[in-house]
């Protein structure tokens, strides 16, 4: 067992992985390209088996286990891509395992995880979140001696990941200027890394990171590894609260730099990768496609890949992507409006402060016969970022008193 990723480790993960993992395609993307004046092309791991890379690190991770580990079993702790991965590889494999999810997981997730690994894999539901989970599933693999198998800081999963970029470099063998890459835990970024400073040390490596989860960046600010306090679990596949010790080793060593992405922007990419290109992407599939805008002119002329990471994107939570990415427009705006009790104050309001093309989305109101004015939850959806100030100058004007929830993160937990 060695402890260190290698550029040799990584090409015989491809030999190990040959025929079970797809070589998924390298697209020439003419929108991304036309829209940065670039060549874009996405390396599109959304259509990978499982719908993610995961699918490479943990088959490479788990078949190269020794006879007496596999005999014990083995354990991992994973809300997502990561188990449907390791579900996968314990049914191909024949090898029995535990998946530890959090109770909160969704029953989709729960469901493909089952679905892959058939009869070898327990899924074990406990905690409420990703670290009280995987607390469990390491004390369980201790008290019963079996291996833990890691998301991302383990030496062959970092491997197994990296035979993503062996396969960007063979499908354009004109290389590319920049790779783009989300960064979670690390380790798929770590993988690219080992393979990009080996074959084509002029790439640059950009990690890209959410707003709400910003582990790595703040760990290389910091020169250690630092556990985030708060987070924004909204990118599931990159929300994660420290990164691998072996990730941050390598990108202090080997990061060109770290890009770090709002939610709302992100949700606006998932939106367009959907109606414009067809391509359903979670957010963190989305997350380094997001990046493309927010670089200017540096990739102006340049060849560039992106990973589309993964494509496990829950329908129902659409509603609450098409919601991120209006407030992010700054299209989207929550008031608590002051109606005054008197007949004919709420037609006046539609008819005087709305504008022609403002739209009421969300109304929250109850009349109190014992007061002289009510308080009404108004959401209002608007055409320009521009018309919210006109809106709230006709308020003043016709004596409507409110109040921005916006910003006030107490309050707007409740709309969203």
């Amino acid at each position: 067992m060695h402890n260190h990723p290698s550029f040799k480790g990584v090409e015989m993960a491809a030999k190990k992985l040959k025929g079970l993992s797809r070589v998924t395609p390298l697209e020439f993307n003419k929108r991304l390209s036309k829209m940065i004046n670039a060549s874009v092309f996405l390396k599109r791991e959304d259509l990978q088996q499982v719908r993610s890379f995961k699918i490479r690190g943990a088959y490479n991770k788990i078949s190269s286990l020794k006879k007496n580990e596999v005999i014990k079993g083995i354990i991992c702790a994973s809300a997502g891509n990561h188990a449907q991965g390791f579900a996968f590889s314990c049914q191909k494999l024949e090898i029995n395992g535990e998946v530890y999810m959090p109770a909160t997981t969704p029953h989709q997730k729960v469901s493909q995880v089952r679905l892959f690994g058939a009869e070898f894999v327990d899924i074990i539901l406990v905690g409420d979140t990703y670290d009280a989970c995987q607390k469990v599933a390491l004390e369980a693999a201790e008290a019963s001696n079996k291996t833990f198998i890691h998301p991302f800081d383990d030496p062959q999963v970092i491997e197994g990941q990296g035979t993503v970029a062996l396969e960007m470099l063979e499908q354009h063998t004109k290389g590319y200027d920049y790779v783009l890459v989300p960064i979670g835990g690390g380790g798929l970024i770590s993988g690219m890394l080992t393979v990009f400073n080996k074959c084509s040390s002029s790439t640059k490596v950009i990690g890209i990171e959410p707003e709400g989860a910003t582990s790595m960046k703040l760990s290389l600010e910091k020169g250690k590894r630092i556990s985030l306090d708060e987070m924004d679990n909204f990118v599931d596949g990159a929300a994660v609260r420290q990164v691998g010790k072996l990730p941050f080793e390598i990108c202090k060593e080997n990061l060109d730099q770290i890009l770090v992405i709002p939610e709302g922007k992100i949700c606006q990419t998932i939106l367009d990768l959907y109606n414009i290109d067809g391509i359903v992407a979670e957010p963190a599939g989305a997350l380094a496609i997001a990046a493309l805008n927010l670089m200017g002119d540096v990739l102006k002329d340049k060849s560039i890949g992106v990973l589309v990471c993964g494509g496990n994107n829950d329908i129902f939570r659409m509603p609450e992507i098409k919601e991120r990415a209006l407030l992010y427009a700054e299209l989207k705006h929550y008031f608590l409006v002051d109606f005054p009790q008197r007949s004919g104050a709420l037609k006046q309001f539609v008819t005087q402060i709305l504008g022609p093309n403002d739209d009421i989305t969300h109304f929250e109101f109850s009349k109190k016969h014992f007061r002289n004015s009510s308080t009404a939850v108004v959401g209002i959806e608007l055409k320009e970022a521009a018309d919210l100030s006109i809106l709230a100058e006709r308020m003043k004007k016709y004596n409507f008193k409110f109040d921005y929830i916006n910003d006030k993160k107490n309050l707007f937990q409740f709309l969203i």
